[in-house]
């Protein structure tokens, strides 16, 4: 079965579980992909969440396509040795949603509600929840007896504290969902919080996991500068993993948390994050036996790694938490020549972006054609404006704005800020672009320096990320396109787009119940804004993790992938 088979069944398995446990909830919050289908839209009594259970479905079968055996018990002990990027720089998630930071976090917090391999909701900090009939109103009952790493009791306090103080104002996809809609956080007991919105939402529980609402220490934060504190680098959680060390530039140690409420995990004693930022030392590193787990395989590895029978091969959906992400470049629309449409779109037809999906990306995915990736299908169309390679008219748009060819054969030079992970893409564009007279300066810099330079900074021309869109279009991709979300704000809308039609009709999208008619909704979002060309679509991604095949139980399409691995005893 190749990757895009594979992918295109688990989007119907995910969407039908989906459909199903979120009528339960009174809400027609879609999942990320599948058919579409006629959803209720409203329940006739409060929904309740059943007991949680004590461990997470682990990766199935199905997921594991090189043959292995099935899982065997799980078994106490053992360390393993992650292979990561990026430097981390700060491990306090509730801030960013970086990949980079995340990958090594969502193993020391929690979310209220967790995902499971399908991405539904399942308890978490929360045992369980109520949503009020006029889905307004949620109430969370929170596990009892749950405690911090360094032994404080967590309460309600920490809930409310975490939303107001840190997720609400630093954390993009939080923020631009959440802020418009929420009225208030209640706490009425140190175990029971109270979310009231000012109007019907129904995407909350897909977003209050520990990707897009990790739950942070309040008195380990309290009267502090958040995104300065020192207590970034020695971060308290309460989750599967206690944080040990942290050297810079090399690794991060992390420790089974021994109080962890959910009885009998994690198995593993440790885990090692390597960090090695370049793909072909760490899919070596992962051969002969030095790292035992690789996020992303390069898709020059693939084929070479699927042969190694102390290999594990599986599919994942894209990023952290499940999310179905984007490749896509940034322009500074606040600047020349990408402050003019005519710059914008000829600077896309000069683009030949399906050869850069297979010389690049080696074909794992799809070529974009917008905002939503079609992987989602229940909210995606591709009915709007395409932006085919065609540098015979990319020439002809930029001779009628003005940008006129000099002596060198140049109109103006883009500078492309750009982490070390995006240099071949930014080769191959480089030798594109040349056709049309545009001259792109490649500026190769760390992971977190390129974020702050375009994000923070805005000292950019052109800039790229992998945007995920999350489980629903109000969770990764509203965040990018709406002008209440420009700002000093990593992954944030980075281009800084302006369209008050557009934030009208995600906000109309938000507070609509029934499913067909906010898939008609998101049609419109996608035509106005892929008319715009604020941003530029390149690949919608996919890919495989890799690991050792002495270990299992990795959860990998959702953000604590470590919570259910361990070594098998027979290897």
């Amino acid at each position: 079965m190749d990757l895009h088979s594979t992918v295109r069944r688990m989007s119907v398995v995910i969407l039908t579980l989906l459909a199903l446990i979120l009528a339960a909830c009174g809400s027609s919050q879609p999942p990320a992909g599948g058919d579409q289908g006629a959803q209720p839209t409203a329940p006739t009594s409060p929904p309740v969440a059943q007991p949680q259970p004590t461990a997470p479905p682990m990766a199935g079968a199905e997921q594991q396509p090189t043959g292995t055996a099935a899982p065997s018990d799980p078994q106490q002990g053992g360390t393993l040795v992650v292979a990561h990027t990026s430097d981390p720089g700060s491990l306090n998630p509730a801030i960013t949603t970086a990949f980079n930071v995340h990958f090594v976090t969502d193993q020391i917090f929690n979310g209220l509600v967790g995902l499971d391999d399908q991405l539904n909701p399942v308890p978490e900090l929360a045992a369980s929840w109520e949503v009020s009939e006029d889905g307004k109103v949620y109430t969370f009952n929170l596990q009892p007896n749950v405690t911090w790493h360094d032994g404080q009791p967590f309460t309600s306090a920490d809930v409310k504290f975490s939303f107001e103080e840190a997720l609400l104002k630093f954390h993009s996809r939080t923020k631009a969902g959440l802020e418009p809609v929420l009225e208030a956080i209640e706490t009425p007991d140190a175990n029971t919080v109270v979310f009231r919105f000012k109007q019907p939402y129904g995407p909350l529980l897909q977003r209050l996991d520990v990707v897009e609402a990790p739950i942070i220490p309040k008195h380990i934060y309290e009267g502090k500068d958040i995104q300065q504190d020192p207590a970034h680098l020695t971060p308290i959680g309460t989750g599967p993993f206690r944080f040990v060390e942290y050297v810079k530039g090399d690794h991060v140690t992390l420790e089974r948390n021994p109080n962890y409420f959910r009885e009998g995990l994690p198995y593993l004693d440790r885990v090692i994050f390597r960090i090695i930022p370049d793909a072909n030392t760490a899919a070596l590193a992962l051969e002969q036996g030095e790292v035992d787990f690789l996020f992303s395989v390069q898709g020059s590895d693939i084929e070479r790694l699927r042969q190694d029978a102390d290999l594990t091969l599986v599919p994942g959906f894209g990023g952290s938490g499940g999310s179905l992400c984007q490749i896509t470049l940034i322009p500074n629309l606040t600047k020349e020549p990408f402050n003019t449409l005519e710059a914008r779109q000829a600077f896309y037809h000069a683009l030949d972006r399906e050869f850069i999906l297979e010389r690049v990306y080696f074909g794992q995915g799809s070529v974009s054609t917008g905002p939503i990736s079609r992987q989602m299908s229940w909210a995606y169309t591709p009915e709007v404006q395409a932006y085919p390679y065609d540098p015979t008219l990319a020439n002809e748009l930029l001779d009628q704005v003005g940008y006129q060819r000099g002596s060198d054969g140049n109109r103006f030079t883009i500078r492309f800020t750009h982490a070390s992970s995006f240099a071949r893409l930014g080769e191959v564009m480089r030798d594109q672009l040349k056709e049309v007279g545009i001259n792109l300066e490649l500026e190769s810099m760390d992971f977190n320096a390129a974020v702050d330079k375009v994000f923070i900074q805005k000292d950019f021309d052109l800039g790229v990320a992998s945007y995920c869109n999350g489980p629903d279009p109000e969770i990764g991709v509203r965040r990018v396109y709406v002008s209440s979300n420009i700002g000093p704000i990593p992954f944030s809308n980075g281009a800084s787009y302006r369209n008050d039609q557009v934030d009208q009709l995600f906000d109309q999208a938000a507070t609509t119940i029934d499913r067909d008619q906010r898939a008609e909704i998101y049609r419109q979002i996608q035509k106005i804004i892929v008319d715009d060309v604020p941003y530029f679509w390149i690949v919608d991604s996919e890919g495989f993790r890799a690991y050792r095949s002495n270990f299992e139980g990795f959860r990998v399409s959702v953000g604590p992938f470590l919570e259910t691995a361990f070594r098998r005893a027979d290897r």
